[in-house]
């Protein structure tokens, strides 16, 4: 019996001896196959993080972040390998295990840099979205570049609209969270889109039971364009009342001829709103994905704010939709992010 007791306990130990090699050796195997973006194939890379290869130097400079920073969790990693990160993440529905083969770290490393990357983009740039007074816009030009495409007014800078961003049903809290309008749980935005295809504010997140004029009147939207630009305009959706910045269809169920084609014109426009808001998605699906939003245990506004300035950056780079339809060019990456080069 001693001798059963004692050949067990030998080979447990020399189990766990070979167990302790192995990870000790996969552990240096995995380091040393650390991720590097310059080895990634180019036919993949867009694929993966949206972006041309050779434009991420670009990107990275103008962003204006060290080179290496420290998460809250106290694990330091390069800026680029962190920007990686979050934009693959970002790019397409995954979860963290999914990511683990890419960049050769475990889930909880991938979560605390993700996080970390997503809170210095937001402090740092959050006044992008938050203001309205940026010195790339033209408003002379903006309204004439909306007028020359069929729409009657000729002080139209830009369009105003809200969006809801479906979630996952949150343990509480559900009904200040559904939208009774759309039929579910999310969050809600207000947006201004200009026509050369740059969301230049952005506010929010709100519940999804909030009206669009609730919107309007919680961010002081309407006196910060009395005080910037008193003679141009917004335009909005039927949602919206009538002011001097801020004007919106003719209502009724019997209009003139007149009212109607005024109608019709400023709506052919106006979808360039729809366009940025589904170009923001095409590009970062992983927002869209409600059943991975859950708000109590993600940042899920945040995801959201931070998608939508990788997303200007991207049409600043490359143009977009809108900016093609109003034959606008978008300002250089280094304009719009206050980056003097």
């Amino acid at each position: 019996m001693e001798i059963l007791i004692r050949s067990r306990s030998i080979f447990e130990y020399s189990y766990v001896k070979l167990l302790l090699l192995y990870y000790q050796k996969k552990k240096k195997t995995v380091k040393q196959l650390r991720f590097s973006w310059l080895l990634t194939p180019d036919a993949k890379y867009k694929l993966w993080f949206r972006f041309e290869k050779h434009d991420f130097p670009r990107l990275i400079q103008a962003l204006g972040l060290p080179s290496c920073f420290k998460c809250l969790n106290g694990l330091r990693v390069s800026t680029d390998e962190a920007l990686h990160i979050l934009l693959r993440r970002l790019a397409y529905p995954n979860r963290l295990s999914d990511l683990e083969d890419i960049f050769r770290r475990p889930p909880s490393e991938l979560s605390a840099i993700i996080n970390s990357m997503l809170n210095m983009l937001y402090d740092k740039f959050q006044h992008l979205l938050t203001n309205i007074d940026h010195p790339w816009i033209d408003l002379d030009g903006f309204s004439l570049a909306i007028h020359q495409q069929g729409a009657p007014l000729m002080n139209c800078v830009g369009f105003v609209d809200g969006t809801l961003r479906p979630m996952c049903r949150p343990g509480r809290d559900q009904r200040e969270l559904y939208s009774g309008h759309k039929r579910i749980h999310g969050i809600k935005f207000q947006s201004v889109v200009f026509p050369n295809g740059i969301i230049g504010n952005l506010r929010g997140p709100y519940p999804g039971r909030r009206h669009d004029c609730y919107m309007l009147s919680d961010t002081g939207l309407l006196p910060q364009l009395e005080r910037m630009m008193p003679q141009y305009c917004l335009y909005g959706d039927p949602a919206y009342p009538l002011r001097s910045t801020l004007i919106s269809p003719y209502k009724g169920a019997h209009l003139c001829p007149g009212q109607q084609s005024f109608n019709t014109a400023m709506s052919t426009v106006r979808q360039c709103v729809e366009w940025e808001f589904g170009k923001t998605i095409s590009l970062f699906a992983f927002l869209d994905y409600r059943k991975n939003m859950k708000l109590y245990l993600q940042p899920v506004g945040k995801l959201y704010l931070v998608g939508v300035l990788l997303k200007n950056c991207h049409a600043c780079i490359y143009g977009s939709q809108t900016s093609q339809y109003f034959q606008l060019q978008p300002p250089s990456l280094e304009t719009y992010l206050y980056v003097q080069v």
